[in-house]
């Protein structure tokens, strides 16, 4: 059995923490991002030749809700789901779950809405989906509801 959810792996480093000693809010954004790329090459690599073409991933909105701290050299794992899938817009969550000797701890979870545009930058329109990559979010969508509202 595949585990639901696209994985990266992160350890948390001194440079990703205040002057408190706690992880500062901008790097849980960060790895939101990190995750996502890495889930493309790995994935769907045919799209990244897309967007070296005319294909732009807009990120509209992200968020994130925080449930626990946590420090330099905490390792985590930031798990990508994919919630919803429409013709132009796919919607993310992402959960960070703390790894301690093999007990997990949700410390947060976050969201991140992207449209797909194409077009020059002086005149970037909405596009559909690629297939590569809807294909490649098939086996993250949660519960299957995310494919709803997708044409066949």
């Amino acid at each position: 059995m595949t585990d639901d959810y696209f994985e990266y792996r992160h350890t948390v480093g001194f440079e990703e923490t205040n002057l408190v000693g706690n992880v500062y809010y901008v790097n849980y954004l960060r790895w939101q991002g990190r995750c996502r790329e890495l889930f493309l090459q790995q994935k769907a690599p045919a799209v990244l030749a897309e967007v070296q073409d005319d294909l732009k991933l807009f990120t509209l909105k992200v968020d994130c809700e925080f449930f626990a701290e946590i420090t330099a050299f905490d390792e985590l794992s930031i798990r990508m789901r994919l919630s919803e899938l429409g013709q132009t817009q796919l919607e993310f969550t992402f959960d960070y779950v703390k790894v301690t000797g093999g007990v997990e701890v949700l410390i947060a979870r976050g969201r991140q809405r992207i449209a797909c545009m194409r077009g020059p930058n002086t005149n970037t329109v909405p596009s559909l989906i690629p297939e590569a990559l809807a294909h490649a979010l098939e086996p993250y969508a949660t519960h299957g509801r995310a494919l709803t509202g997708r044409a066949a």
